[in-house]
């Protein structure tokens, strides 16, 4: 009876022992959770902090580029402004000097038309006016001459279509005079941006009435030009080929021989 009792005693010193055991067991592995979730939690606030402050970098550069992008933008405004003020400004000096420029081809082209018009002289034995028997009357080299360069300033100028006017009245009144190649040749510069088809035309005139002016090389080489934009190569050859059998001490020969010797 006496041992069943020691037995009993002791099972439950054992109980309590194995009891109090899991109880430090327990009590150590929720330290070691608790730990572990500390050691999570600062991990997981350290990536947040780290991902915060990469996003308020990143939102800074976007901010810091929108206001480069705005300084930028005001700049270009002012400068296009500014531009467009100076364009403003020099077409308006354009159309004064064109406006200067036409009045002035207008009044050597009447000075022009007066000396062509033939005086009325009377005739002695009719006792009246008759037109035509003054001596013939040519218009003074000057005259033609500042006709000639008030056409160039114009063309120069960006005024093609006045210039054209200019150059084609001095051609059809005079001709034969000496201007009448550098008038031709100008004509056709006048048609090359708008109409090339008229401008080959008035090369070809050139060639064609003044073969011995120093103009003729030139016309040759810009029709070659002409027919090369139009993508008639061919064409282009055979001008070019006129310009370096024709004129070959011409500075539109050394040109010429570029275009049909490339690789030389």
């Amino acid at each position: 009876m006496r041992r069943l009792s020691t037995i009993a005693v002791a099972s439950v010193a054992l109980s309590a022992c194995a009891l109090k055991g899991d109880v430090r067991r327990v009590e150590q592995q929720v330290l070691e959770l608790r730990a572990e979730m500390a050691r999570a939690d600062s991990a997981r606030a350290d990536y947040l902090e780290s991902t915060l402050g990469q996003i308020m970098a990143l939102q800074q550069q976007v901010l810091d580029s929108i206001d480069a992008q705005d300084r930028r933008l005001a700049m270009f405004r002012g400068t296009i402004r500014s531009d467009m003020t100076e364009v403003q400004r020099q077409l308006m000096q354009i159309q004064e000097l064109t406006g200067q420029s036409q009045q002035r081809l207008s009044e050597l082209q009447g000075r022009l038309n007066d000396r062509e018009t033939p005086p009325m002289v009377v005739d002695p034995e009719v006792g009246g006016d008759t037109a035509g028997a003054a001596p013939e009357q040519t218009a003074p080299q000057s005259s033609v001459e500042e006709v000639y360069q008030v056409a160039v300033s114009l063309l120069h100028r960006g005024s093609p279509q006045t210039a054209r006017t200019a150059f084609q009245q001095l051609l059809t009144q005079f001709p034969d005079h000496d201007l009448a190649q550098d008038a031709q040749f100008h004509l056709a510069e006048t048609w090359e941006g708008s109409a090339p088809d008229s401008a080959v035309a008035a090369y070809e005139l050139v060639v064609q009435n003044h073969p011995n002016s120093p103009r003729a090389p030139t016309a040759l080489y810009r029709l070659g030009l002409l027919a090369e934009q139009n993508g008639d190569m061919e064409t282009a050859q055979v001008y070019y080929t006129r310009v370096v059998s024709g004129y070959p001490q011409s500075d539109a020969a050394v040109l010429a021989r570029a275009k049909l010797n490339p690789d030389i």
